[in-house]
């Protein structure tokens, strides 16, 4: 069977759903992410995404940028602090969302910020592909039983498979998207033959979270049946932040010929999704450590609420075993955000 006859589009896939997302395209500015919120309403795009970033819960002094474009933040930590919003805030966005038809997303990056967004009344929970494996925060929204979408740019089917598995026995209403963890993602590598092996290896509504910035690659991804498609967006790709170059601005027109050419492009190129190379060196970037959320004594007993997840996640236990240390002791005193070991545990 050929390329083009395998990924025909499929005429019975259901409505499009189009996620807009701001990220931190708003750099902190409140009123900047309601102009967002304003200024995509009647595009016709049916959701809105944020990701919601508590630097105390999230971070630590030892994460390091994916790219350094801050010359403000002298590190990570401080980027996610200084463009934290309250709680309130928070919920005067997803309430503008409301007011105008359009679902509000929300990628959480802590524990702290899935106990935030159930506050607010989020029915949508994005897990970004450096969480997959961050099965205490993914055990704590499946319990919530809200539709989750699952990205998978720095995860192989191997991992997938078992995220998957563990969010479906929750009967939760999953959809997964392929991504290509690479700012801006070049054309050869945006894989989207995935999308079609995303929904028959899992049997769940399949899409692509794109950040190549290229109008060209969304159309691509619908005209294969995509049941999502999801983007970055910016009011000037001049903008300042981390994903502005890799994100799509109202104005951004291309030649038909330039479109057909890129289509082409995107469809004979497929992406060995097994081997997942192009992320290696940046995967421990985005996975986590577990870390203690109190101060604990010598001889406590650890329990799921005593426990955090922080980056990067080469310092510790990691985040997907964090079952094994429950009902353990410690065998020294621990300071609150302390990353934990496994020397740490009798």
């Amino acid at each position: 069977m050929s390329i083009r006859n395998k990924y025909q589009y499929n005429p019975k896939m259901r409505n499009l759903r189009i996620i807009a997302e701001i990220g931190q395209a708003h750099d902190g500015s409140f009123g900047l992410a309601h102009s967002y919120i304003d200024s995509l309403k009647n595009s016709g795009i049916t959701d809105i995404k944020f990701q919601v970033h508590i630097a105390d819960a999230e971070s630590s002094k030892h994460e390091k940028f994916r790219k350094k474009f801050s010359l403000v933040d002298k590190t990570r930590y401080d980027y996610w602090k200084r463009i934290e919003f309250t709680e309130q805030q928070w919920s005067s966005l997803f309430q503008h969302c409301k007011k105008n038809n359009l679902r509000f997303v929300a990628s959480p990056f802590s524990i702290k910020a899935v106990e935030l967004l159930k506050k607010i009344g989020c029915k949508t929970f994005k897990i970004a592909s450096g969480e997959v494996n961050n099965y205490l925060m993914i055990d704590k929204i499946t319990k919530l039983k809200k539709e989750i979408i699952l990205s998978s740019g720095l995860s192989n089917f191997g991992e997938l498979d078992k995220c998957v598995k563990r969010i479906k026995k929750k009967n939760i209403n999953l959809s997964v998207v392929q991504s290509t963890t690479e700012y801006p993602s070049k054309v050869e590598n945006i894989g989207l033959n995935v999308i079609d092996e995303i929904r028959r290896r899992y049997r769940v509504p399949a899409g692509l979270s794109d950040h190549s910035g290229n109008k060209n690659t969304l159309l691509a991804a619908t005209a294969l049946g995509a049941e999502l498609i999801e983007f970055h967006v910016t009011f000037d790709k001049n903008s300042y932040g981390p994903d502005s170059k890799s994100s799509i601005v109202v104005s951004e027109v291309k030649e038909l010929i330039d479109g057909i050419n890129y289509i082409k492009k995107c469809i004979f190129n497929p992406v060995n999704k097994s081997t997942n190379r192009i992320n290696k060196k940046i995967k421990k970037l985005f996975s986590k450590t577990l870390a203690v959320n109190k101060d604990l004594f010598k001889g406590h007993k650890l329990m799921v609420d005593d426990l955090e997840t922080k980056k990067p996640g080469n310092l510790g236990v990691s985040a997907e075993n964090y079952k094994k240390v429950l009902g353990r002791k410690i065998n020294k005193n621990l300071k609150r955000n302390s990353f934990l070991k496994s020397s740490d545990l009798i």
